[in-house]
């Protein structure tokens, strides 16, 4: 890390996904000094790889999970006003279906779900009669009337992104590509020791406090990177999802349930595409290996196809993604019913240095898990401020919640001669900042609006050093760009980051 040898951090953080970035964004806004170190790209795993939602989690009612659900609810709204590019309400559309859960506990768990959440901005649930509402058109005749509800898509990957950025505005060091190799404790501070592995260079830096936000490696990084045995347990659960063309014309979304008892979405997704997922499936211990399977495939296909009068087929597939959930082990004998909510585990013997492990955890719910670790976190450091992230905008969020027209109209007249189309997908992905994009020479097109332009920015600002880290987690734009533009972008950025 860079500084004098004998510098210490407050604290040191190990994972570049949501909860790492969250907290490491917490705790610099406190005035703590703060490094986090990611092996891969930010986002590189789980933390991109959702069902793109901010929302309470309707199916946690069915497993009493009342606290969890509350707090979720609570959260939408918290981070609608802080990030309203990336961030939008989404309405959901949710088929009766007599043979699965009874219409008077959908009734029940949507009042609760209206009501426990303090619910501001989203419009409640109601009713639709799916023989007259443009949201029947592409179900079977079979389905006739549906409840709507609220909640919010999010771009997942930026979402992250966009907390290391605020992050490192306020002091933190964010290095990605940055291995921890090991942590040990020495006269009261942490010794943890890192490799680029761009370089191969290795350093090691003093801690006062070590936070484990490795997602599905908390509990290897524990065994190799401490040494030690887990005290709590970690299990590994894939969720996988398929993208088809698009299945319907309208823009919200469906909630299904299937035969089994899961749930499932059908989402628009990137304006020509539908999203469809997710699965639920225990998995092996090493999240790097996770695939979509042709198990998973067929499944997904066959669930949408009971519901929508075309079917969906193998054949319609033309992107799969797997993510792989790190969930708190509580016993439940299967992976649809294990607990979504956090636990942090903080290991502190008498008189050395902490170390906060995070267990589980949603996207939703990573800033009041960023308050919840820096709670325990506080005894051991001096922070100079409480909580404060819940009346603050992430960068390029600083407009109103109903303002993005508004600002889209603004950069569209900043750059008329560009197409609506992209200008729209960059005030989506970086609010006001696509100013800075959109106001600066283009130079070379790689195609569906990518310019050098852009990649300029996102390199500069935004930690991307490969194409994947550009066309899939910093753009979505992978289904757009054509091979020859992927092999441009290539060559551009090993003569850019050479």
């Amino acid at each position: 890390m860079s500084g004098p040898a004998d510098s210490v951090v407050d604290v040191a953080v190990v994972g570049g996904g949501i909860n790492g970035c969250g907290i490491a964004r917490d705790a610099a806004g406190r005035g703590l000094s703060v490094a986090l170190v990611e092996m891969g790209d930010l986002a590189g795993a789980t933390s991109s790889a959702s069902t793109k939602l901010v929302h309470g989690g309707l199916r946690y009612l069915e497993h009493y999970e009342f606290r969890l659900v509350r707090e979720a609810l609570i959260e939408r709204e918290v981070l609608l006003r802080m990030a309203p590019h990336i961030i939008w309400p989404m309405r959901f559309v949710l088929p009766h279906h007599k043979g699965l859960r009874p219409a008077w506990l959908l009734r029940l768990g949507l009042f609760l779900y209206d009501h426990i959440g303090g619910r501001k901005l989203l419009p409640p649930t109601r009713v639709l009669d799916l023989r007259s509402d443009p949201a029947g058109a592409p179900l079977k005749d079979e389905y006739r009337r549906a409840f709507e509800y609220s909640d919010c898509w999010v771009d997942d990957a930026r979402l992250v992104v966009l907390n290391a950025m605020d992050a490192r505005r306020l002091g933190a060091d964010i290095r990605t590509r940055t291995r921890c190799i090991s942590a040990r404790r020495q006269d009261g501070l942490w010794l943890v020791e890192t490799e680029n592995l761009r370089t191969g260079a290795r350093a090691t830096m003093k801690a006062r406090a070590l936070v484990n936000a490795a997602g599905p490696w908390v509990a290897r990084f524990i065994a190799e990177g401490l040494g030690r045995n887990a005290s709590a347990r970690v299990r590994l659960v894939k969720g996988s999802h398929i993208v088809v063309p698009r299945l319907f014309d309208h823009e919200r979304s469906y909630f299904f349930q299937n035969g089994d008892g899961r749930i499932f979405f059908a989402i628009p997704w990137q304006d020509d595409f539908t999203l469809i997922g997710t699965t639920d499936v225990d998995v092996g211990d090493d999240p790097a290996a996770a695939r979509i399977s042709e198990d998973e495939v067929t499944y997904l296909c066959a669930a949408a196809s009971e519901y929508f009068r075309r079917p969906v087929r193998r054949e319609d597939v033309v992107h799969t993604y797997s993510g792989v959930r790190p969930l708190y082990d509580d016993g439940t004998p299967e992976a649809k019913a294990a607990t979504r909510d956090y636990v942090l585990d903080l290991d502190q013997p008498k008189g050395e240095a902490p170390v906060l492990h995070v267990f589980g955890g949603k996207i939703t719910t990573y800033r009041r898990l960023a308050e919840a670790a820096l709670a325990k976190l506080e005894p051991y450091l001096k922070p100079v401020r409480g909580d404060w992230t819940a009346g603050t905008c992430l960068p390029g969020g600083d407009f109103a919640v109903d303002g993005f027209e508004a600002l889209v109209a603004r950069l569209q007249a900043l750059a008329p001669d560009r197409e609506a189309r992209t200008v729209r997908r960059l005030a989506r992905s970086h609010g006001t900042a696509a100013s800075a994009i959109l106001g600066a020479a283009q130079g070379a097109d790689f195609g569906a609006g990518l310019t050098a332009a852009e990649c300029g920015y996102l390199v500069e600002n935004e930690w991307a050093l490969t194409a994947d880290d550009i066309l899939w987690r910093r753009t979505k734009l992978g289904l757009r760009v054509t091979p020859e533009g992927r092999a441009a972008l290539e060559a551009w950025l090993a003569e850019r980051t050479a």
